[in-house]
């Protein structure tokens, strides 16, 4: 989880990193944090049983609050895309159409235009906007993924198999304008992280107050587990009862009597000598 929380500190050049956080209930201290730093939007992640992340995005120091449970966590180093951004740069953020179909997407849009929008001039950002954040929600899941923006200058070779006074041109990127007003081929090529993100609870306060939206649909990674265990201990109890039933079965055909007795056990029986 360090390696993602240091992946998106890279991207967002004018944020500040703190500590871990001593407490997981009084999360409202948090606010206190971003007043020391002097900052706006408050980026807080929650691990649970080393296993299950859960992400808190708050506006200090009045809010909304919304949090999400993450999932399907790749890294940067993990991923090893050819993809490379400048240091510093500002990214352009690309949202899917559905965020504007529920109030409470609206809100997480916000929130995420806020944190994940570099100001124009903030401290240790460069003018340059090298590289495309996309927000994209599918399954009622919002999946977020980065790319850069590649410019290339097409080749002035023609193709082989062309027609007279037609050019290749590659057919995933799409042209435009670089320096000195040149054409240019730009595509989209993937740096990394990616992460899918489940919205949970949103708060109308900063770490508090009254829900505004709860995701009825939302399974805890908890219950999937018990119920995984739970489905495990049924196979066990099934075979134990079919156990049970084959021994009633075999009384009832007279395969453990005589007569319709129960045999007598042996003396050399181990059951009776070692009583």
């Amino acid at each position: 989880h360090r390696h993602l929380l240091n992946d998106l500190y890279t991207l967002l050049p004018h944020s500040r990193k703190d500590a871990k956080l001593d407490t997981k209930t009084k999360l409202y201290q948090l606010n206190e944090l971003a007043e020391l730093y002097n900052c706006n939007n408050v980026f807080f992640f929650e691990a649970r049983k080393g296993k299950d992340l859960y992400l808190w995005m708050s506006k200090a120091p009045n809010g909304p609050t919304v949090k999400m449970h993450m999932q399907n966590l790749h890294t940067m180093e993990e991923l090893h895309f050819t993809g490379n951004c400048l240091k510093g740069s500002r990214p352009i953020l690309s949202f899917d159409a559905s965020f504007d179909k529920a109030p409470y997407l609206l809100v997480i849009k916000e929130l995420l235009l806020h944190i994940f929008g570099v100001p124009k001039g903030a401290r240790k950002t460069k003018p340059f906007v090298d590289h495309v954040m996309g927000f994209t929600l599918a399954d009622g899941k919002i999946w977020i993924r980065c790319y850069q923006i590649n410019e290339t200058e097409p080749s002035k070779l023609k193709a082989p198999d062309t027609d007279e006074g037609e050019m290749a041109v590659d057919g995933e990127g799409k042209k435009g304008r670089g320096k000195g007003g040149k054409d240019t081929d730009i595509s989209l090529v993937e740096i990394g992280p990616r992460f899918v993100l489940t919205p949970i609870v949103v708060l109308e306060g900063s770490f508090g107050g009254p829900v505004i939206y709860e995701n009825k649909e939302f399974v805890s990674p908890n219950q999937v587990r018990s119920e995984i265990r739970l489905s495990k201990a049924g196979r066990y109890n099934r075979r134990s009862e079919q156990g049970v039933e084959r021994k009633v079965k075999k009384g009832e055909l007279g395969l453990r009597s005589e007569g319709g007795r129960m045999k007598e056990k042996s003396e050399l029986d181990d059951s009776v000598l070692f009583a």
